[in-house]
């Protein structure tokens, strides 16, 4: 394959010509905390002034201070290779390996335990920043792929990364170019993340407050507020996704919050009549198991749907009760207390359909349900685009990083 002017073959692939091919293991420093000293977790301290970083300290390529324990001064001095500096980066070499995280600010003396490695350049053999995206990128990924494939690892040694090759701008500019705008990128993500987080925070302080009973609410079953009684939907195999069956509908494909999961679809082939498909205000229960007392909306978005076996399906009377007011009551903290209480038996947990009938609720009239479940069908509508447009950024960081840290797209 020819390769362009300006562009050389290696065997990383074709990256720039003044760019150069660096090896983790030359280039780094590896330490660890070595078996020798011994360190328990009798010895890790819920207070102290010198931090232990873990594995489970590790959140999205950073580090947790707040969940990590404290060790001795003793223990801190012990070994200075591990002692930790602003700009080092950690990777996880015990049970979950190849987790990354980088030390942006340190805010007190810290030492790592013995299952994760800290890395930091030979002579300033390249930026930090720019070498922890790297990490984080698909060459890494694919590394550590191949090197597990085929084996029960749950380990890292230091010789593993003798194979691992990765291009590096010649230029320090360059690397700081292309860490900026990644960094910036993901400053964008975590600002979204948080937003989403506000936003449901303040979806639930409104649930609780609007579906609050209120003077004039009445008092019913839900039995009462049907219009049929509850039904089971059909056991049957699944079979692999085929967009000429009809899409089964599991209590693994709800999410928690009540949403259907696309990730992974399935068909049935094995309906004997039209009754177990849902319609537009059919809410199903999960009826067992961990997950019992979960719920899902039917939306026509999803697609045709037929619910399993080990679900419940209501249909509220349209002159009683408005679905969606239906659907936000099984959101509610009272709710979950609901079924906590009614589910405990022994074995499986479970909750069959005259329980659910015997559920009491506070309803408004009509109007005053419609008008409550869209405020928060809005918010649900707000939350659901920001999670769309957080996704579109993972997708759109996903796609720089393959082109710039290759050197497809040049910042300087």
């Amino acid at each position: 394959m020819e390769v362009k002017a300006g562009y050389k073959q290696t065997e990383v692939g074709v990256i720039p010509s003044d760019w150069e091919v660096h090896n983790l293991l030359r280039n780094s420093i590896l330490k660890a905390r070595i078996g020798w000293q011994g360190l328990t977790t009798a010895e890790y301290l819920t207070i102290g002034d010198y931090f232990l970083v873990t594995g489970t300290d590790f959140s999205n390529g950073k580090i947790n201070w707040e969940t990590c324990f404290y060790v001795s001064k003793y223990r801190y001095s012990q070994d200075k290779y591990i002692q930790l500096h602003e700009s080092d980066i950690l990777i996880t070499k015990d049970g979950t390996i190849g987790k990354i995280a980088f030390i942006d600010k340190l805010p007190r003396l810290a030492t790592l335990n013995s299952g994760v490695f800290v890395i930091r350049p030979k002579e300033n053999a390249y930026l930090p920043l720019f070498f922890f995206y790297v990490l984080n990128s698909i060459f890494f990924h694919n590394f550590l792929n191949k090197l597990v494939a085929g084996s029960t690892i749950n380990h890292l040694y230091q010789k593993d990364f003798n194979s691992f090759n990765f291009p590096l701008p010649s230029a320090v500019s360059e690397q700081a170019a292309i860490a900026t705008a990644l960094l910036d990128t993901d400053a964008f993500i975590s600002s979204l993340e948080k937003l989403i987080v506000k936003k449901k925070m303040i979806k639930q302080g409104a649930m609780q407050e609007l579906l609050k009973p209120k003077k004039g609410w009445e008092v019913k079953k839900l039995g009462e507020c049907l219009l049929k009684n509850p039904d089971y939907g059909i056991n049957a195999a699944a079979v692999d996704f085929d967009d000429t069956l009809p899409t089964y509908l599991r209590i693994t494909d709800i999410s928690d919050n009540g949403k259907y999961l696309h990730a992974n679809k399935v068909s049935v082939n094995n309906v004997n009549s039209d009754s177990y498909y849902l319609d537009e205000g059919d809410i199903v229960f999960a009826r067992t198991g961990a997950s019992v007392g979960k719920t899902y909306l039917y939306d026509k978005n999803d697609g045709k749907l037929v619910f399993a076996g080990f679900l419940i399906r209501l249909r509220s009377n349209p002159k009683i009760l408005f679905y969606k007011y239906l659907f936000y009551i099984t959101q509610t903290k009272a709710y979950w207390s609901w079924v906590l209480a009614n589910s405990m038996r022994s074995g499986q947990p479970g909750i069959n359909s005259n329980e659910y009938k015997s559920y009491e609720i506070s309803l408004p009239n009509l109007t005053e349900q419609k008008r409550i479940a869209n405020i928060l069908a809005d918010m649900d509508s707000e939350i659901n685009a920001l999670e769309t447009k957080l996704e579109k950024y993972k997708m759109i960081k996903l796609g720089m990083m393959q082109e710039l840290l290759t050197g497809r797209i040049r910042l300087i």
